[in-house]
């Protein structure tokens, strides 16, 4: 009987586990990746923070009951999201999905010309000087990926950098 116990013990906690994770990144993957994109546009590097990293993993384990949804979280900080079905996705996999924006952004007009381009504004908002990201894979499938900023950015009327 205790032996039973014991292993719908270690089961809770590996799916618990199982639902929670960086999907096998570390926050450096985050930072270097945020920072690869700043660097292009001459724009000072990003640092992890532990506080805006534990905001983001709060509000990445809420989207778990909400199959994943995005959904901004209305918090204080700068935020961008992704959803991605089946695989695990890395940290540089989501930041240069949102990199890819890039192209829709025209400095001049300061605007979003083709296309969505305000997650990559977001990356290289030159006064965001502070990072933390989380993700969650959810039980339809699908993963959840936040990356908050602090200061945020996109401020408008506001250039990036």
């Amino acid at each position: 009987m205790g032996i039973h116990k014991f292993l719908l013990a270690i089961y809770i906690l590996g799916s618990a586990l199982a639902h929670f994770s960086l999907a096998q990144t570390s926050p450096q993957d985050y930072v270097d990746a945020h920072n690869a994109a700043r660097a292009q546009v001459g724009v000072q590097p990003i640092a992890w923070n532990e506080t805006v990293a534990a905001y983001a993993r709060r509000y990445a384990s809420s989207r778990v009951a909400a199959h994943c949804s995005l959904e901004n979280s209305g918090g204080p900080y700068g935020e961008n999201l992704a959803k991605v079905y089946g695989t695990s996705v890395s940290g540089s996999d989501a930041v240069e999905f949102w990199v890819t924006e890039k192209p829709n952004y025209d400095y001049n007009s300061n605007s979003c010309v083709g296309g969505e381009c305000l997650h990559y504004t977001q990356i290289v908002w030159g006064d965001s000087l502070y990072l933390g990201c989380a993700s969650v894979h959810c039980k339809n499938g699908w993963w959840f990926i936040t990356c908050n900023y602090h200061p945020p950015g996109n401020m408008e009327g506001q250039r990036p950098y």
